[in-house]
């Protein structure tokens, strides 16, 4: 049994966690946060009156309530919008700013995108101190790759990034509005001015020195094929030459913590660096020597991946170990975790909201207070079946503990993770091993070759195993879709069937029927629900149209260019709208290819079909010489390809219960056209600026 008082960090880091979690949710609250800050100083200071039988009671009330206050004042401190000078509080238009690269540049296709901190905006004829990190997108024809401390003059003001425009998207606003970005901006190479080079932090300039360096020792040796790829994002955390297929294959074979920088790649160069070092403990004074050496190469690491948050939190927590094992005090792994939780969270509070920080410490915290249960309920007699069973277990319970919120984030379940995993883990750890071990021997004749070899075998040899397992059939459960609150009952489940198999205790059975019984009415009903829908929608898709046809469990997709799974505008703008609909048979249809299912009448300037007894125009041209003319009332009509010009042109052609202009017309065409509906009393809706359109049959 558990006893919460020898884990001191775990209640403090929670309760933190309560604070921050309330500033995200109220944060406006800032009156009842003074007036609990009150109360619970008030208990404290009333426990020194009170009998010492309660008094460690109301310490730890008033002691969690100025925790968690506290952890909603460090989050409002570390909101980037609540700073006086930040670009959303300026009035007047910005006509250009100053501003310091804050990031290294990611290669895209046709782009170089980084992160600028701004420093002074010019409006009107003045400039103006102001504050505030935006993306940029900065076309490849520059003369030279932009680098980390790069003071620019920019041309032209940023726009805010986009809110999700279709049901059930990735809100990308929020999660970098979490990052304390709230901008994004395109430029051309005249739009900008080089003016000089002063980073904001040297030691962060010399970590992506070394993140430099260190990828041109791996492109010497392994070239520009995908094994560089991985090796450069489980090395140095940069995943910009990874292809679409291959980093499906990870996700599928549920290795896709491959694909980054990690706790898992500390750990394993930790216990290979211990294992080196151990002769050190056996001198004097060696424990000190062993600590300083493990510590240097730890943070090391850590700076090589440019201070990658998964290697931060990895990292500190290693740190609190070796610490406490060097001056003597016993360590107990839970209590560390949690400590370094709580410092991640003192230094960014933010981090709570992002998935890596959820899914590394839920599967550590896991691994640390079940493996071992589950490791010892099984017993082999040869040393090669207990370590794969070893391996096994750690794969089990890690993506047992995950698989909640694995779902509710990425919406799939890899069938075959315990297949792959006993094959992955060693395999990356080996490439782990030979990469840092060939940025140590690489300059060495011959012997860097030979290791380069090495490395470049292992990791094809690791690709091929990921594949194979992707080729399996049923590899990949999708689409799986889950709410906050069924998240919630889902952990529930889980935790009291563990709870159950390790205490045997009658209340965590009885927590285990009521948890999965209202999990499974929740996700009935859903079911249920889901059977019965039918749903016409006109996504948004930039400079596309996409228009889904959904009934039941299946969709039919037209557009006029021809797309599939694997398309870039289905994956990022359409595919989790499907999800959150528990669409998993798609089909996709163009104009001028016959489908049973969606009947048409088409020619160059119209498409005209009747689903679940509606009709639905599609505009793609009006022109003087050809008048086509609809004699009957349209429910649905969707303008194209900037199509219509003015109102007039309808006049005598159609008539329309609803008008949608799909992103396919120029956004300047349509807010014209929308404007001038307002005055004529027409009603009519533009997904570029309303978001996707849904009607339910």
């Amino acid at each position: 049994m558990l006893r919460w008082s020898a884990f001191p960090f775990v209640r403090y880091v929670l309760a933190l966690m309560t604070g921050i979690t309330a500033y995200l949710f109220f944060p406006d609250a800032s009156r009842i946060l003074i007036g609990a800050l009150l109360i619970s100083l008030s208990g404290l200071m009333a426990v020194f009156l009170v009998k010492p039988a309660l008094s460690s009671v109301f310490k730890g009330i008033a002691g969690w309530g100025i925790l968690i206050c506290f952890g909603w004042l460090i989050t409002a401190s570390h909101t980037a919008r609540n700073n006086p000078i930040h670009m959303l509080r300026v009035q007047a238009p910005i006509r250009a700013y100053q501003a310091v690269v804050g990031s290294q540049a990611e290669n895209r296709t046709k782009t170089f995108r980084l992160e600028l901190d701004v420093r002074t905006v010019l409006t009107g004829r003045s400039w103006q101190p102001a504050s505030g990190r935006l993306i940029i997108y900065l076309d490849k024809t520059v003369a030279k790759k932009p680098q980390y401390g790069d003071v620019w003059l920019v041309r032209g003001a940023p726009r805010t990034i986009d809110p999700p425009l279709n049901p059930g998207e990735f809100n990308y606003k929020r999660h970098l509005a979490n990052r304390g970005i709230y901008h994004q901006q395109y430029l051309r190479p005249t739009d900008r001015v080089v003016m000089g080079y002063q980073p904001a932090s040297r030691l962060t300039a010399l970590a992506y020195g070394v993140n430099n360096w260190a990828d041109s020792v791996f492109t010497s040796h392994l070239g520009n094929g995908p094994e560089f790829a991985i090796v450069k994002a489980m090395i140095l955390g940069v995943r910009d030459g990874i292809d679409t297929d291959l980093q499906q294959a990870y996700s599928a074979a549920g290795a896709v913590h491959i694909l980054s920088v990690s706790g898992l790649h500390v750990g394993v160069l930790f216990a290979v660096l211990s294992f080196l070092l151990a002769f050190l403990k056996r001198r004097k004074a060696g424990k000190f020597v062993f600590a300083a050496i493990m510590l240097g190469l730890l943070w090391f690491y850590a700076l090589m991946t440019g201070f990658s948050a998964p290697v931060l939190r990895s990292a500190f927590m290693f740190t609190l170990l070796l610490v406490g094992q060097t001056i003597g005090r016993v360590n107990n792994p839970l209590n560390t975790l949690a400590a370094s939780a709580f410092l991640i969270l003192l230094a960014d509070p933010y981090a709570l909201t992002t998935a890596g920080f959820q899914l590394s410490y839920v599967a550590v915290g896991g691994l640390i207070l079940w493996h071992r249960s589950l490791y010892q309920s099984l017993t082999f007699r040869f040393w090669w079946a207990d370590w794969l069973w070893k391996i096994t277990a750690v794969s089990l319970v890690a993506q047992l503990v995950t698989f909640p919120l694995g779902v509710f984030y990425f919406h799939q379940f890899p069938t075959y993770f315990w297949l792959a995993n006993p094959v992955v883990i060693p395999l990356s750890s080996l490439v782990l091993i030979l990469a840092m071990g060939l940025l140590v021997v690489g300059w060495i004749p011959y012997v860097g070759m030979v290791v380069g070899k090495l490395l470049f075998g292992s990791m094809w040899l690791l690709n091929q195993s990921i594949r194979l397992t992707e080729q399996l059939p049923h590899s990949i459960v999708k689409p799986l879709t889950v709410t906050g609150g069924e998240l919630l009952l889902l952990y529930a489940v889980i935790l009291s069937a563990i709870a159950l198999f390790i205490l045997r205790e009658k209340r965590y059975g009885w927590a285990l029927v009521i948890s999965t019984f209202l999990l499974t009415t929740s996700v009935g009903w859903a079911t249920i629900h889901r059977k019965q829908q039918r749903l016409f929608m006109v996504h948004f898709v930039p400079h596309q149209s996409a228009i889904s046809f959904i009934k039941g469990n299946s969709a039919r997709l037209l557009t006029k260019e021809p797309m599939s799974d694997n398309s870039r505008e289905v994956r990022f703008y359409v595919r989790n709208t499907w999800d959150s609909l528990g669409v998993n048979q798609i089909a996709y249809v163009q104009p001028d290819r016959s489908d049973p299912s969606l009947p048409l009448f088409q020619n160059r300037d119209v498409t005209l079909l009747n689903w679940q007894g509606k009709s639905v125009l599609l505009v793609n041209r009006i022109t003087k010489t050809f008048r086509w003319r609809l004699p009957a009332v349209v429910d649905y009509l969707i303008i194209s390809k900037n199509a219509l010009q003015n109102w007039s042109q309808l006049k005598g052609r159609v008539a329309a219960r609803h008008i949608i202009f799909d992103d396919s017309n120029k956004t300047p065409l349509t807010d014209r056209l929308l404007a001038e509906a307002r005055t004529l009393g027409i009603q009519c809706h533009s997904v570029r600026q309303q978001g996707a359109y849904t009607a339910t049959f």
